[in-house]
């Protein structure tokens, strides 16, 4: 029925509403009145705040999503800056190792971590999901209930208003019986309260509905956001794992090198070593050669700051002249084969640095290339050594390389500029650079200038 055909029988319904108060009257004078308790309907008030309660749960569930990719957001960022820190030392000087090995296995660790996080967003953004279309069957449900409790609604409105029952008043006047007035009034009644009850039950079932649609609306808004947020974390751990596999390639890499280094100066070591005397002949021979090179070396140096080609003091540090491992550091060594200095039994007067073959060596500083060529301070097999003044009183050594020629003796060179290639020329262990600083003719660390 349309709402213009109700509103034409509501004046009707309104005169027999007054004229069954006007006789529910006589019952009370009469004192015989006992209307009958009626029923009513089961009650769904609870609905509305088990929806609401839903809704307020969902809300601080998308919170605590929220939450947790905000602390992912800060642990990928902590995972970014570490994996950096990783890539520069494993490009650049790497003096241990084991120490490198086991920042790479924290690193595996932390990425580990990340990756557990990011597992239980994901689980909680299914268990979302799985809530979300719970609440959207019970809209769906709720929806199909209303549409019935409508139409219920809707047919008694019918019933009453197109069945032209006959008025109360009428029934009194047709000479019906007293029981017959009351059994009337309490049919009325009866509809009337039914009525009353559909009604409220169909507003609270609205109120219940939007309460759902509306958590259905905000919360596939809120996880469709949550949905790209997580898919943003998962490209930047597909791209710290990228990382870290890389970084664990390059350990593997410069380990393998590095063992190789080593087997070989065992071995060479073990030559040596098999006969003693000779042994202690050929270390006698090369400090008396270097000595030679060195006061050769210290007569170019002089020359060249005579002619104004260099200045009388140094300022400013020192780079690495290649990236790689310390096999070798300054100082007293636990290399039998090395001279001795001092109370050292055995003194290295620079630092070893393996990289793969053929790695450019760069200048420490900017300078003048004073010596490049063959050491013959090795003997009969020399290394080819690069020797750089940067001032009058400070010289770096670049020695093992290969023989090439990408500077000239003369030319003026700048910090970083490419001097020469990683070799294994000369009483070499294996592909290698031995980088010497010499101040005010002593040999010393080159990580004072660092």
């Amino acid at each position: 029925m349309t709402r213009h055909t109700i509103a034409q029988h509501y004046p009707r319904s309104g005169g027999r509403r007054r004229i069954v108060t006007a006789l529910l009257i006589v019952p009370f004078i009469l004192g015989v009145f006992a209307a009958p308790a009626i029923a009513p309907s089961a009650v769904h008030g609870d609905e509305l705040a088990d929806a609401q309660q839903q809704q307020r749960a969902l809300a601080k569930k998308i919170a605590d999503q929220k939450q947790l990719i905000a602390s992912l957001n800060g642990s990928q960022a902590r995972l970014e800056g570490q994996i950096a820190r990783t890539r520069t030392e494993l490009d650049g000087i790497t003096d241990d190792l084991s120490a490198t090995r086991k920042r790479v296995a924290a690193l595996a660790t932390d990425i580990n971590e990340v990756k557990a996080v990011y597992q239980t967003l994901v689980y909680q953004l299914s268990d979302l999901d799985l809530q979300v279309e719970r609440i959207e069957a019970m809209e769906a449900a709720k929806k199909e209930e209303l549409g019935l409790r409508k139409a219920e609604l809707a047919e008694r409105i019918r019933r009453a208003y197109d069945a032209e029952r006959t008025s109360m008043l009428e029934t009194f006047l047709s000479g019906a019986s007293f029981t017959d007035m009351l059994v009337a009034m309490s049919e009325e009644l009866d509809a009337a309260e039914q009525d009353r009850e559909l009604a409220r039950q169909i507003a609270e079932d609205r109120a219940t509905l939007l309460s759902l649609h509306q958590t259905v609306v905000e919360t596939r808004a809120q996880t469709d956001t949550i949905r790209q947020q997580t898919a943003v974390q998962k490209q930047k751990l597909d791209l710290r794992m990228a990382d870290l596999r890389k970084a664990q390639a390059k350990l593997r890499k410069l380990e393998k090198a590095v063992k190789a280094v080593l087997a070989d100066q065992k071995a060479q070591y073990a030559r040596m070593a098999a006969d003693e005397a000779k042994l202690r002949k050929a270390m006698a021979e090369a400090a008396a050669a270097k000595k030679r090179l060195q006061k050769k070396i210290d007569k170019l140096v002089a020359a060249q700051f005579a002619g104004g080609n260099i200045p009388s003091q140094y300022s400013g540090s020192l780079r690495w002249p290649m990236p790689g491992t310390v096999t070798q550091p300054f100082g007293c060594t636990g290399f039998s084969w090395e001279p001795p200095n001092g109370d050292c039994a055995h003194w290295h007067s620079g630092i070893d640095i393996v990289a793969p073959y053929g790695t450019p060596v760069r200048a420490s500083g900017a300078g003048r290339v004073v010596y490049i060529g063959w050491n013959y301070a090795d003997g009969a097999d020399p290394a080819w050594i690069v020797i750089i003044a940067h001032s009058s009183n400070l010289t770096t050594w670049y020695a093992h390389m290969q023989a090439r020629y990408p500077v000239r003796a003369g030319q003026v060179v700048s910090k970083g500029q490419v001097i020469g290639y990683e070799g294994n020329t000369g009483h070499s262990t294996g592909a290698h650079l031995h980088w010497m600083v010499q101040l005010n003719g002593d040999f010393v660390n080159p990580r004072l200038f660092t």
